[in-house]
């Protein structure tokens, strides 16, 4: 009984450690297929751009291809929860923003919980919003403009990424600030809102720089006023919000990657390591400073605490703005 008791111990340790060494293969194996990259916005806006940018690389670094798919809709709500049901395996992600952080407070019925069913990997870049008019529109200046939306209130419009997107509550600020109202359009992403903005089916946007920086260099659209509590380095000649008049105004959009919150630790690390070398490096800061982004590149700790307290923080502006959807 005692030799059986030993040999079923030693057998019972040898599958165990078979196990082990399986699971660790597998960690070490990673990635094995191409990787999804998910952008919850149509392209040709800032977060197709990013994902495309870090996905070029990424696929360089990990020797798999990495996949951006679209899927827009909803204010980015659709894609992200599209990727918090996919299986947690690191072959799906999202390329989330501060969007996200928003929608936890405008959208009461969300199927998902932005803080407890992703795990975060990155915070990929900040980049700067920008109030920018069509020309038509005579506005040289802040309060040439305030002038005019006063003049003839609820009749200028501005179009954003969606309800409950950073460029919708960025508007609602804008109204609030400058006691002033403004007709809301919204777009499922910056390509079809930049494409009505030049076409001057709309007056005004407060998108992020990178979907209109060219067209401002090109004099096609006109840069009123940065909204963050500095100059964007691709604009120095445009004012801040608060240099343009306004009280103290500092809201920017950061956009960054998440997996499903089960995602393997060892994955998500590996993913962390690896994005941030990109980001990081002389040739990707410089690919971000083209189109207006500044580079970070943190942990997932700290892009989790930035997620936390957005989420706490635009809570209230939401709440003052009393922006809602069921």
């Amino acid at each position: 009984m005692h030799q059986k008791a030993v040999s079923a111990r030693a057998l019972a340790l040898a599958c165990l450690f078979s196990l082990s060494f399986a699971g660790g293969a597998s960690a070490q194996s990673y990635p094995a297929r191409p990787i999804n990259l998910v952008v919850p916005f149509p392209a040709g806006g800032t977060t197709d751009v990013l994902a495309r940018a870090l996905g070029q690389e990424l696929a360089k670094s990990l020797g798999q291809p990495v996949v951006v798919e679209n899927k827009p809709g909803a204010g980015s709500t659709l894609g992200a929860d599209y990727v918090a049901k996919a299986a947690p395996d690191g072959y799906t992600l999202l390329m989330g923003a501060v969007h996200h952080t928003i929608a936890t407070s405008v959208y009461k019925s969300l199927h998902y919980d932005f803080q407890k069913d992703f795990a975060p990997v990155t915070t990929v870049a900040l980049v700067p919003n920008v109030l920018v008019v069509n020309p038509r529109l005579d506005a040289k200046d802040v309060q040439g403009l305030l002038a005019m939306a006063r003049a003839a209130p609820g009749k200028l419009t501005y179009g954003s990424n969606g309800m409950g997107t950073g460029q919708h509550l960025i508007g609602s600020q804008f109204e609030k600030e400058g006691h002033v109202k403004l007709l809301h359009v919204p777009y499922k992403g910056s390509g079809p809102l930049t494409t009505d903005l030049l076409g001057g089916q709309i007056d005004m946007s407060f998108d992020t720089v990178t979907p209109v920086l060219a067209h401002i260099q090109s004099g096609k659209l006109r840069a009123l006023a940065v909204t963050t509590n500095k100059r964007s380095a691709a604009l120095p000649d445009v004012p801040t919000m608060e240099e343009a008049g306004l009280k103290p105004f500092d809201m920017g959009t950061w956009f960054g990657v998440l997996a499903p919150a089960a995602a393997p630790k060892d994955v998500v690390d590996r993913l962390n390591a690896e994005m941030v070398k990109i980001i990081r490096s002389p040739d990707f800061s410089r690919r971000m400073a083209e189109i207006g982004a500044v580079p970070i590149g943190d942990s997932p700790a700290e892009m989790k605490a930035r997620i936390g307290a957005d989420t706490e923080n635009y809570a209230k502006l939401v709440k003052d703005a009393k922006v809602a959807i069921n």
